[in-house]
């Protein structure tokens, strides 16, 4: 009997493990932002021109989302891209096809929420509310990592 329901708990816990997540509403999206970042109203604006620029492959507007110096893992090596420009001048080695993809079919209710940021498409690409000032009362935000 044990053996059983052990054999059925496992069975049961490798299938529910290779189902995707459940999409949250975009109001437990936001509410998670604003818990452990603030300025969620802020996030949706950045978060859909990311989206758009990846759509249409446009470099100079998505190194305009990105905080400097950035963290990019691509190409199985990772580089700390300096400047927009050396964003732009790189772009096609620095963000693969398939991250643009994901980036622009990424629904707000899937993204996922920590205390480092927001990821987006299972972790391609991370954002965070990036301080203007000394003592943050003030933020935008930002991309500040890509995983290709």
């Amino acid at each position: 009997m044990y053996r059983r329901t052990a054999g059925l708990f496992l069975f049961t816990t490798l299938i529910l493990a290779t189902l995707p997540a459940a999409a949250q509403s975009d109001d437990t999206v936001r509410d998670r932002i604003e818990a452990l970042h603030g300025n969620a109203e802020g996030f949706a604006e950045p978060f859909r021109r990311l989206a758009d620029a990846m759509r249409d492959g446009d470099a100079v507007r998505i190194a305009e989302l990105c905080d400097y110096p950035l963290r990019v893992n691509a190409n199985g090596e990772s580089y700390d891209v300096q400047t927009a420009e050396d964003f732009v001048n790189n772009f096609d080695a620095l963000l693969m096809q398939e991250t643009r993809d994901a980036i622009a079919a990424q629904s707000y209710g899937a993204l996922f929420v920590n205390s480092d940021g927001v990821m987006l498409a299972d972790g391609a690409v991370w954002m965070s509310a990036v301080c203007d000032d000394d003592d943050c009362s003030t933020s935008h935000w930002a991309v500040i990592g890509i995983n290709n």
